[in-house]
């Protein structure tokens, strides 16, 4: 692991080390890691260190000096940093060594260092994908899969929204809806247009096939993502985690563990690089008012 500063570590160190856990996923074992930290993120600062300390004694995971260390020691990598910022840097140590890493949202806050980071991946062969845990709901992938009603035209997703300053926008929670968004639609969005105020925050995406896709950011209380799928005869709305937060991680636990053994990425980074071009263009949207072109 390679960043110790996000409750996903100590969820995902759980979930794999504690056989005990009522969602304990087989097939891997922390062994070690990189506790990292961004002094200037406040939110990684002040948590990094009992974050850290707390895999060890709990978790048995032992801290490494450097990203490298914890390359040339590992199978397969989980990059949890939770500062997106300093993603690209620390993936470009780990890309040369062709493990199959994951990272953890943000995968980055530009396109810029997004397409950096998938370049690396590329031309190391290093097996690579991103993800919310929000995307692996198990209601929601019960939902999508359900195609009574027929195929998916439109989709309106919403959740909680909160901003770090250090995180452009809606990149710090907004990426969770988002990541709904297009577990439901796929790539192909053309352009956004984003409305924002005090209390809520939407953005619509218009796909180029005519599909129309929004997301929702609520700013005044609530924890739970929504998502009403619009079908060829019907709509569908659910609530993506159930309540079961754990089982989001753990389902991504389980992708992670099969991309490792060989199993194509579930989510490919061309989609990824898409949605982080399409929160950017959300970003510049609500700051000017005006549509956005992807």
């Amino acid at each position: 692991m390679v960043g110790m500063d996000t409750s996903h570590s100590r969820i995902f160190a759980s979930l794999l080390n504690q056989v005990s856990h009522a969602l304990h996923v087989p097939g891997g074992r922390l062994v070690c890691g990189y506790a990292g930290g961004s002094a200037d993120f406040e939110l990684s600062a002040s948590r990094v260190e009992g974050i850290s300390r707390e895999l060890q004694e709990n978790c048995g995971v032992e801290l490494l000096a450097s990203i490298t260390e914890v390359a040339e020691r590992s199978d397969a990598v989980l990059l949890t940093s939770v500062d997106g910022r300093v993603h690209r840097e620390q993936f470009a140590v780990l890309a040369p060594y062709g493990k199959p890493v994951f990272i953890d949202k943000p995968f980055a806050v530009t396109s810029a260092d997004a397409l950096a980071i998938a370049e690396l991946a590329a031309s190391y062969g290093t097996p690579l994908f991103s993800s919310s845990m929000v995307r692996f709901g198990g209601p929601l992938n019960a939902a999508l899969e359900d195609e009574t009603e027929g195929s998916i035209v439109g989709a309106d997703c919403s959740g909680p929204l909160e901003f770090q300053p250090t995180q452009p926008g809606l990149f710090w929670y907004g990426i969770h809806t988002a990541e709904m968004l297009y577990a439901a639609l796929g790539e192909g969005c053309i352009s956004v247009r984003a409305i924002s105020n005090e209390t809520q925050e939407w953005a619509a995406g218009l796909w180029k096939d005519g599909r129309i896709g929004t997301m929702r950011g609520n700013r005044t209380g609530g924890a739970d993502f929504y998502a009403v799928l619009h079908r060829e005869r019907g709509s569908t709305a659910v609530n993506a985690l159930g309540g079961q937060y754990e089982a989001g991680h753990q389902n991504l636990l389980k992708a992670f563990l099969l991309t490792a053994g060989g199993a194509p990425p579930p989510v490919s980074p061309r989609v990824t690089l898409e949605l982080i071009r399409f929160i950017e263009a959300a970003n510049e949207s609500r700051e000017t008012g005006q549509t956005v072109f992807l």
